[in-house]
């Protein structure tokens, strides 16, 4: 591999609505919109903070969250809520909607082996798709665990601080 040229990769921007947009890695300074592309530039100094010029106008640009691959972000005063994910875990999102408006119940297993970080609920409480269940680290990364279905917790087997391997059953949702 030429270290002078990085490795391109797809990522996908998923906004609160599920509208799906792609980008390539690096990041590149245009944006195209229809069949015009637009050169944008990524600035910050000390009278503006961080903001987007675009067509000589600065637009502000501010992270209010962020955690795992969820981030609000507020770009001209407006609020924006979304997700970015990998073509792997867009599959999954695709293959975890297919279990929705089944009846009965859903079980979470390890998606892989590593280490129970902290559980986020506890048997009996109600959870939304997409809210996180557990953080799991894995190779040094903390991955959030989510609810792929609307429920309530009926078991939850997962116990900080120990250790899991992939396809160990984590928690139970009874689905609604």
């Amino acid at each position: 591999m030429n270290e002078d040229k990085p490795e391109i990769k797809k990522l996908y921007a998923l906004s609160s609505e599920n509208r799906k947009f792609s980008f390539s890695l690096p990041l590149k300074h245009t944006i195209r919109i229809g069949k015009r592309s637009y050169e944008v530039k990524l600035k910050s100094d000390d009278k503006y903070g961080t903001y987007i010029l675009w067509k000589n106008r600065k637009y502000p640009v501010d992270i209010v969250r962020s955690r795992q691959n969820r981030y609000e972000i507020l770009f001209n005063d407006i609020s924006y809520t979304f997700t970015i994910e990998t073509p792997f875990s867009l599959k999954r999102m695709k293959v975890l909607k297919t279990s929705e408006g089944k009846t009965g119940s859903e079980l979470i297993k390890a998606p892989m082996p590593g280490k129970i970080i902290d559980v986020l609920v506890r048997e009996g409480s109600g959870v939304l798709r997409g809210e996180p269940l557990l953080v799991l680290e894995a190779m040094k990364m903390q991955n959030e665990i989510q609810s792929p279905v609307n429920g309530h917790i009926t078991s939850v087997l997962a116990k900080s601080g120990t250790n899991v391997m992939k396809d160990d059953l984590l928690i139970e949702i009874k689905v609604e």
